[in-house]
């Protein structure tokens, strides 16, 4: 990919006189490919293209994210203008403890100010400001859509990342769904890609009918794996993430990540041109994705409703 390679290193040579943003990130720049897309799509939006109005410095935790924190270091030694921090809370939490006086935007899933990172979504106070969408409150809804596709099933088994710092309040919201559903759930936890293969085996040997994952940037950026295995192991399952019924899983459900890094492109580009970020509210991604994939539905041996099937973002067939 050579745009992504293009993006693994410093722009900020080949204009010493140029504002400088350090984007700090969890993942390789291979499986933030899109992500990048759209948040220099936002950059230009704002008026700044890179290597002619703006040099980045990269940050790479390649799905180490015990590395955030150094990284963010590193980036903050490097005196940037602004730092990026997206694809998560664990991004943000690192950036605002190592950047205490940087300006720092952040991209998320879940709540900011329930995880401590602004004081509210109106005044973020401090310096720091962002984006954040709704995959973490929709995850009772993939267990909603999970049911309506098997009425009579008992257990459905919820996969969550327990290193996550959104995991218990998920849980809780998707307890209290299924009491309402009147389903028992399997609760399995995997925070290391080598633990997915174990997660389905087990559903495959047990009475679990299918998988609902939490939302987890872990998880998201290895929708093609949990893919492979789901139909391996002849799983339903559905995520946050519509990169996973793309790669062949079942359904998705969550938060329009497109906007979401778009708009913190956005508002790099407005921290840039000198506006502070305490006087830049959070902004809410409200738009929500539903995808299906109707081929895998088939192979499976389940059929959506047409009302499923008519109310989806996109239908994969």
């Amino acid at each position: 990919m050579a745009a992504a390679a293009a993006w693994t290193t410093s722009s900020r040579a080949q204009k010493p006189s140029m504002p400088v943003i350090g984007y700090l990130c969890p993942e390789s720049p291979e499986l933030f490919g899109s992500r990048l897309k759209a948040f220099h799509q936002g950059l230009r939006e704002a008026g700044f293209v890179e290597g002619r109005d703006v040099a980045i410095e990269y940050r790479w935790a390649n799905g180490q994210y015990a590395q955030l924190p150094a990284l963010a270091g590193e980036l903050i030694a490097r005196d940037v203008d602004v730092v990026v921090a997206p694809g998560g809370a664990p991004v943000a939490l690192a950036a605002k403890a190592a950047g205490v006086t940087k300006t720092i935007v952040f991209e998320m899933g879940g709540d900011p100010v329930q995880l401590g990172v602004v004081d509210s979504l109106s005044r973020p106070g401090g310096n720091i400001t962002g984006i954040s969408s709704l995959s973490v409150d929709v995850s009772p809804k993939r267990l909603e859509l999970m049911h309506e596709l098997l009425p009579a099933a008992k257990t459905l088994g919820v996969v969550t990342n327990p290193t996550s710092p959104t995991a218990s309040s998920q849980l809780q919201r998707l307890q209290a769904a299924a009491e309402t559903l009147g389903v028992h759930l399997q609760i399995l936890r995997a925070s290391k890609e080598e633990e997915f293969e174990s997660v389905f085996s087990s559903v495959a040997r047990e009475s679990t009918n299918a998988l609902v994952f939490t939302s987890d940037p872990y998880f998201a950026f290895r929708s093609r794996r949990l893919a492979d295995l789901a139909l391996k192991y002849r799983v339903p399952a559905v995520t946050q993430t519509r990169d996973f019924p793309t790669a062949g899983g079942l359904m998705s459900y969550g938060g329009d990540f497109v906007q979401s890094h778009r708009r913190a492109g956005i508002y790099a580009g407005r921290v840039l041109k000198g506006e502070k970020p305490a006087d830049l509210p959070v902004q809410l991604v409200t738009k929500v994705e539903f995808v299906i994939n109707l081929k895998t539905a088939k192979l499976l041996g389940h059929e959506f409703s047409p009302s499923v099937v008519s109310g989806a973002d996109e239908v994969i067939e």
